[in-house]
């Protein structure tokens, strides 16, 4: 169980503290950490781009990845529910809180910003075909109106992913860097001198 100490740092038992993410909750982590990456990039790079068939491709792989963010999401959240993640690495109840509103605010983008896309797509009169195979059915009928607002919500919801993620990084490698405590260590695929990992 953790324990509040000196300066309201939470403190945990050494064994649970040494352990890492279990192989499943890494392997979401990093699926979705590099389609986030990825989506934002291509988002950025394919509005620029003269209406051809090239910027439909991308525009049909911008949200058939939005689409499998938002399913992975979902299975993170299962996963995490059925197995629970390690105990949290001691540090001041201040980041303790940060950290988990910023984790919160993460899990939210992720649900919202791809629902926000699909709502946007709908309003613009343009079917959400996911992986260019499955159609999924419009949220809302056509408007231009409310797809113009849409894209307003979809474009700040990103910026505010772009900002949240960058905060995430910054944080993660100021624990190694400064901090030399193991919560970056514990969600890396491989760490070496750990044999603390849960299949």
């Amino acid at each position: 169980m953790p324990q509040t100490g000196v300066g309201g740092a939470i403190i945990a038992t050494e064994p649970n503290v040494s352990e890492n993410y279990n192989r499943g909750a890494i392997a979401l982590h990093w699926l979705t950490a590099a389609l986030v990456v990825t989506n934002l990039l291509l988002g950025l790079s394919m509005v620029a781009l003269p209406i051809s068939p090239r910027k439909l491709h991308w525009y049909l792989f911008h949200k058939s990845i939005g689409i499998t963010i938002f399913l992975l999401t979902s299975l993170r959240v299962a996963w995490r529910a059925v197995r629970p993640h390690p105990a949290p690495v001691p540090m001041p109840r201040w980041q303790r809180r940060s950290a988990a509103v910023s984790h919160a605010l993460l899990y939210v983008l992720l649900f919202v910003i791809p629902i926000s896309g699909w709502l946007y797509s709908s309003a613009t009169g343009v079917q959400v075909v996911y992986l260019g195979i499955v159609p999924l059915p419009d949220l809302v009928g056509k408007d231009r109106a409310l797809g113009d607002a849409l894209r307003i919500v979809h474009v700040s919801l990103n910026a505010l992913l772009f900002v949240v993620v960058s905060v995430h990084v910054v944080a993660a490698i100021r624990h190694h860097v400064v901090d030399h405590d193991p919560v970056l260590a514990r969600m890396l695929p491989i760490v070496k001198g750990n044999e603390a990992m849960r299949s």
